[in-house]
């Protein structure tokens, strides 16, 4: 299963459309990701990241929503995985 974790782009690091690179904020943590695929995003725009590389742009109303629907799963640093939360065990 992959998993895209929207996040806010910050800062362009480098414009360049092969190997553009840019600092993108996942609730208050910031993180340089490959921007290729999205090559035309702006600064305070959305974005969907997976394994390091921003994949697709997103609204922000669509980004709250996904981001509130994973809070809701509880994972967070305390409950890293699934099996530590007894609201997601089947």
């Amino acid at each position: 299963m992959c998993l895209g974790i929207p996040g806010q782009v910050v800062e362009w690091l480098d414009h360049d459309p092969v190997f553009g690179r840019a600092s993108i904020a996942f609730d208050g943590v910031r993180r340089v990701c490959h921007m290729a695929c999205v090559p035309d995003a702006e600064i305070g725009e959305f974005v969907v990241v997976h394994a390091g590389i921003a994949i697709s742009r997103i609204d922000a109303v669509a980004a709250e929503r996904l981001l509130e629907e994973l809070r809701q799963l509880g994972l967070d640093d305390d409950n890293p995985t699934p099996e530590n939360n007894a609201e997601v065990r089947a």
